[in-house]
């Protein structure tokens, strides 16, 4: 009887890699942080303003 699937191509099949890559420069890796910070800050900022100022006038 024949085999209903043959085992010679699951050894053809490659896993591929994938590689990530981080900054090297510590100076781009400091100024992401600085810039995300400052969005974060902007935002409960404004959050802030809405909840403080804008919230008792509704």
């Amino acid at each position: 009887m024949k085999e209903a699937f043959n085992h010679d191509n699951t050894d053809s099949t490659e896993t591929e890699r994938l590689e990530v890559q981080t900054p090297k420069d510590l100076s781009i890796v400091a100024s992401d942080a600085i810039k995300y910070t400052a969005y974060i800050m902007l935002l409960f900022g404004f959050l802030y303003f809405l909840v403080a100022y804008l919230g008792p006038m509704l």
